[in-house]
């Protein structure tokens, strides 16, 4: 599976539909025989519960532990973490502790590829890998469009919906060009409004 594809579904805006997006788009590719590994790059950890795992902080090994191995430089096992689920995608799960991690990313050497050093553990056993971003785009969602092949942007057609999408796609063309890189293959609008 070396063709894997990885997606960051990210917008700094929130309640846009980019866990619902990431979890629909992950069960439906996983139903047409794709092996896929969902992350939830979010300290709220709705990715996480939405798969039925209730009670995030109660798990000992998350993407925030990973990736802290990563920052330590100690050996890096991403398969101790990965949950399975019955629809047949598997979970990087998250938790609270994720918020704490973005803060120590700062002072990281090579801060913004330890997501991908997580990602490049495992991207053999998957054709397409989701990440989740929180609605910021702190160090964390810095993380997920390196570590990205393509970017999926939902959004809503509202004015500060699309004020936020220009802040959004100016970073990304950022990263695309320190990184020497398409990233940015996906604009997806997920939610219309009704005009009557």
């Amino acid at each position: 599976m070396s063709n894997c594809k990885v997606i960051a579904l990210t917008n700094q805006k929130g309640g846009v539909g980019k866990t619902t997006t990431a979890v629909n788009l992950g069960v439906a590719l996983a139903q047409q025989g794709k092996k896929v590994l969902l992350i939830d790059a979010d300290a709220q950890a709705n990715l996480t519960m939405s798969l039925g795992y209730g009670r995030p902080d109660d798990l000992s090994d998350t993407l925030s532990s990973i990736m802290q191995d990563v920052i330590d430089d100690n050996p890096v096992n991403v398969q101790k973490a990965i949950l399975h689920h019955d629809e047949g995608v598997d979970l990087l799960p998250s938790n609270i502790e994720l918020s704490g991690l973005e803060v120590r990313l700062i002072n990281a050497i090579s801060r913004e590829s330890v997501l991908k050093t997580c990602i490049n553990e495992v991207k053999k056993n998957y054709d397409t890998i989701l990440i989740d971003c929180m609605p910021s785009l702190g160090m964390l969602t810095i993380n997920a469009l390196a570590a990205a092949d393509s970017v999926v942007i939902p959004t809503q057609p509202h004015y500060l919906s699309a004020k936020g999408l220009e802040l959004l796609l100016r970073s990304v063309l950022v990263l695309v060009y320190k990184c020497g890189q398409e990233k940015l293959n996906n604009l997806y609008y997920q939610m219309k409004e009704q005009r009557r």
